[in-house]
């Protein structure tokens, strides 16, 4: 029976967008403090959405090109 709960996470942690990207973690909060990488926070826990790790893995992409 379908719960409407996608299978794949909408969003990641950091050490999940660590191990993606395979930059470290100080890296990785660098990206947020210049909002290269738009987060949020709920409590305690950061995200980083998933397109928005795509939309950043396209954009280096396009540099790259």
């Amino acid at each position: 029976m379908p719960t409407g709960v996608p299978n794949t996470p909408q969003a990641l942690t950091v050490p999940e967008v660590m191990t993606a990207l395979r930059l470290s973690r100080s890296k990785v909060y660098d990206l947020i403090r210049s909002r290269e990488l738009r987060s949020y926070t709920s409590g305690r826990s950061r995200r980083i959405p998933v397109d928005v790790v795509r939309q950043y893995m396209h954009d280096r992409m396009e540099e790259a090109a």
